[in-house]
């Protein structure tokens, strides 16, 4: 019966995050390109499925007429992705080491530049969980009508079970997520294969369920520089579909070897789909005459009338595959399902980077310590514990709506790229002024151009994106940046100064004088007396044993008591008559310290174990909150003598049995 209780206690954790793994399996846990691709690439695949949506929904309140824009956008958009991964093959060959963005801005642009990017990259985590688990749930709602009513419960619920997944082990999350992964992108790559083939050899003609429907038009003159930032605004809003190419960077150190080839080419990898796709969807959506509007159930018009509150606006990818497969045929089910589980599992993409940046941070003590321990799955189990708390609140907070969670987003990716890419070109011109091979100078030129102009492209996307979405929600995410820029500035002079403190003076071996030994004494029980022996045999230079007076007759009857026993340790009466014990134990030791300030004072705590939590709370807790008062205070030490009770050495037995038996 005993062994079986003590697996049962174990069974839940065992159930959803398995069995505990050795130190020396975590190369185990090492990637091929097969399993990287969609580990680390979900992310950046899935933002195809909202990316060109994004950019539909900005021209629209223009209207329909300046749809025709989009065209230009996506070709700015690919340029922009193209030029992206060309900059983070630099990367991936120049810093194989793990840290991506964050270690290129810190090496070659100082700590408060790699802060920056640390505190952008942890935000855009953050909101790509909640984003891509948001966008999941809406496409998995045009093919499965009561996921529109319960989008938040279905996107916290999914937030849990990626973080379960992820406990499990990188490796183990990447084989289940790869199927999936794999039949998104057959899906997209048929879609718009199969859909330019209809529309441009066959002259089909395909037409989007919403292509007879009118968009009302917020803006009925756009002219000058209101149609320019209108462009501006459609473009970063596009832009979306570079979050996550960061992604590979951060995690070169979960490939197999050559770490640093297969990471570049599977960011190649990524890169080509991701622009296939992309392009692909925004020219279908063109051509099938797609309709989206950000405010669907006042602009979108019917027949002259708007739609209404009942109305659901389906995603563009869904108005495509509607068009070239027919509305609720098995391949549309199939590409709804399989979008709404790529869009849900590009959150793994973070669940991945996220706590690996944050062991990095706290391994460089910008972070606490405990994001740099592996659970017992080699996982950082801490940090995606943490991931999954904050992208469950931003989900909530936000209600799961995707336009108003992706106003917030790419900021910290722009902000990531911007700093990298200025990182690398100084790396690229240090190594420049030491380098004298020929073949070498001439590589390491080419390479500065690239990231140069990486740098320039990006930079000039972060100041669209901060102009044309920060008051739009934008500003939220700069806030959240500016807050944890401080905070990890915080804690790393906290440990800086704890390290400082901790450096050994020069008379740290030095004795000291005399050791003073004091015993708390409560009632004349077994935990006193075994605290009493304790304090005897460790033979300090005074020994005297103390109780704190509140009721007379109680401590009347403990002194005739320690007389019958022959007690051979005086026992001092501390008057209390508020009632209070802390105060007036506190006030002798300051005294025998105020009267020999190179003596230490050593109490003695007696205090019984239990067995069970609830009993815990059936006792006085006047022990642990005295104790906590003495860690305060200066050449005090506290010994505790704990004794246990009958129920804490049966539950002791019961775990070192259930321990054998394992």
């Amino acid at each position: 019966m005993t062994p079986v209780r003590g697996k049962l206690r174990q069974l839940p954790k065992r159930l959803f995050v398995g069995a505990p793994m050795r130190s020396e399996r975590l190369g185990d846990t090492l990637l091929p390109k097969r399993i990287a691709l969609p580990v680390f690439a979900s992310d950046a695949l899935s933002s195809v499925a909202y990316a060109p949506q994004e950019i539909f929904l900005v021209l629209s309140l223009a209207g329909v007429s300046f749809y025709h824009y989009s065209a230009w956008i996506a070709a700015a958009v690919v340029l922009m992705m193209i030029t992206v991964v060309a900059s983070y093959r630099q990367n991936v060959h120049a810093y194989p080491s793990g840290g991506g963005d964050y270690e290129v801005a810190t090496t070659n642009l100082g700590v408060g530049a790699g802060v920056t990017v640390a505190a952008a990259l942890l935000v855009d985590y953050v909101l790509t969980v909640a984003v891509s688990v948001s966008a999941g749930v809406d496409n998995l709602g045009s093919a499965v009508p009561f996921v529109v009513h319960h989008r938040l419960t279905i996107a916290l619920g999914l937030v849990v079970l990626l973080a379960l997944m992820n406990l499990r082990g990188v490796r183990e999350s990447g084989i289940a997520f790869a199927i999936p992964t794999y039949g998104f992108m057959f899906g997209v790559v048929a879609l718009v294969g199969i859909g330019l083939f209809r529309q441009v050899v066959l002259n089909d003609h395909l037409r989007a369920p919403t292509a007879d429907y009118t968009i009302h038009s917020e803006k009925t003159s756009v002219t000058g520089f209101a149609l320019f930032f209108l462009l501006l605004r459609a473009f970063s809003s596009g832009c979306a579909a570079l979050t996550g190419v960061e992604a590979i960077s951060n995690g070169v150190p979960a490939f197999k070897k050559p770490k640093s080839k297969n990471a570049a080419d599977t960011l190649v990898m990524m890169g080509g789909i991701a622009v296939t796709m992309f392009a692909g969807l925004v020219a279908l959506g063109l051509m099938t005459h797609a309709r989206l509007a950000e405010h669907p159930d006042t602009d979108v018009l019917i027949n002259g009338v708007p739609a209404g509150p009942n109305y659901e606006q389906k995603p563009i990818i869904a108005q495509v595959a509607a068009a070239v497969f027919g509305d609720g045929s098995a391949p549309f089910v199939y590409l709804a399902g399989v979008t709404a589980l790529i869009l849900v599992l590009a959150a793994n993409t973070a669940f991945n980077g996220f706590p690996v940046l944050a062991s990095i941070l706290s391994r460089d003590e910008l972070a606490p310590k405990q994001l740099h321990r592996r659970g017992d799955r080699l996982t950082f189990s801490n940090g995606i514990v943490g991931l999954a708390v904050m992208a469950g609140f931003l989900i909530y907070a936000f209600d799961a709506q995707v336009t108003r969670l992706i106003q917030l987003y790419i900021v910290g990716v722009f902000v990531s790229f911007t700093l990298s890419q200025t990182g690398m070109v100084r790396h690229w011109t240090r190594l420049l002024r030491t380098e004298q091979d020929p073949v070498a100078r001439r590589r390491m030129r080419t390479s500065r151009v690239i990231n140069a102009t990486g740098l320039t492209f990006s930079g000039v996307v972060l100041v669209v994106v901060l102009v044309t979405k920060f008051t739009r929600g934008a500003y939220l995410a700069c806030i959240a940046m500016a807050v944890l820029f401080v905070l990890m500035k915080a804690i790393r002079r906290h440990y800086q100064r704890v390290k400082r403190e901790l450096l050994p003076p020069p008379d740290a071996g030095t004795l000291p004088s005399n050791i003073h030994g004091v015993v708390l004494v409560s009632r004349l029980h077994t935990p006193t007396l075994k605290a009493l022996a304790f304090a005897r045999a460790s033979r300090p230079s005074t020994l005297t044993a103390i109780t704190v007076q509140v009721r007379p007759e109680a401590t009347a009857a403990l002194l005739k008591e320690w007389g019958e026993r022959e007690i051979p340790v005086p026992l001092k009466v501390l008057d209390s008559p508020y009632r209070d014990i802390t105060g007036p134990v506190l006030d002798y030791i300051r005294d025998i310290r105020r009267d020999s300030p190179r003596d230490v004072v050593c109490v003695y705590l007696p205090e019984y174990v239990v067995g069970h939590w609830w009993e815990q709370l059936l006792h006085n807790q006047s022990a642990l909150r005295l104790k906590a008062r003495l860690l305060y205070e200066p050449g005090v030490m506290v010994t505790n003598v704990p004794w246990q009770l009958g129920s804490a050495r049966r539950a002791e037995a019961r775990r070192a049995e259930a321990g054998t038996k394992t």
